[in-house]
């Protein structure tokens, strides 16, 4: 692939990671051979590429060059039923992190995405088949109740490619709508609460003061 694009471009100014693989599944019905093929898709496609281009750019003393690696929200959470990607996803940002700091010499940068839903259908249609995709409503979870468009995404990483981010280096920018947050905060799920439910809170803990 890299001497691909070096015949018909010349060069290779950015190298981006976008490698998935994934079984929703209790970890204990997966075999290592399943769990085995998703690390070697996300980490180990990724790692790949990665030795492959950093090593002809700092080979060949090229500078300004930048990796985006695709990772997930929940690679610094983890997930229940998505342990392999979780697994893999992790050594993704783990790596994307260590690099930016020891491949900044060598005028290369190292950042990550971290997307929330965003559907497509090939990917979709095969981990929530039928009717699961109806009663799973992603957009349910996400504060701005709706997925993700994928120009959105498509934006963010051309700006992380750019020179208007070359100052950026080692992070991992989350565009998710407010998702992650929304299920890491432990009272967020308080918003199921009917208004005059809340009244009633009111009103017992005031009656609780005044008594």
């Amino acid at each position: 692939m890299l001497e691909a694009t070096v015949t018909k471009f010349g060069k290779v100014d950015s190298l981006l990671n976008n490698a998935a693989g994934n079984f929703i599944s209790p970890t204990e019905r997966l075999s290592a051979n399943a769990f085995d093929t998703i690390i070697d898709i996300v980490l180990k496609g990724s790692k790949n590429c990665t030795l492959a281009f950093g090593k002809y750019w700092i080979d060949k003393k090229e500078v300004d060059k930048t990796i985006l690696n695709i990772v997930t929200t929940y690679a610094w959470t983890g997930s229940a039923y998505v342990v392999p990607s979780a697994t893999a996803k992790a050594g993704v940002l783990a790596m994307t992190r260590s690099l930016a700091v020891e491949w900044a010499k060598y005028g290369i940068r190292s950042n990550a995405i971290a997307p929330g839903p965003f559907p497509t259908k090939g990917a979709w249609d095969r981990l929530l088949p039928g009717d699961l995709k109806e009663k799973f409503d992603l957009a349910k979870k996400v504060p701005l109740k709706r997925v993700g468009e994928h120009q959105e995404l498509a934006n963010l990483a051309a700006y992380m490619l750019s020179d208007f981010s070359a100052y950026v280096n080692g992070e991992v920018i989350t565009i998710d709508g407010g998702e992650w947050l929304k299920g890491a905060g432990q009272f967020n799920l308080l918003e199921a609460i009917p208004e005059e439910m809340w009244d009633q809170l009111e009103a017992m803990i005031k009656a609780k003061k005044n008594s």
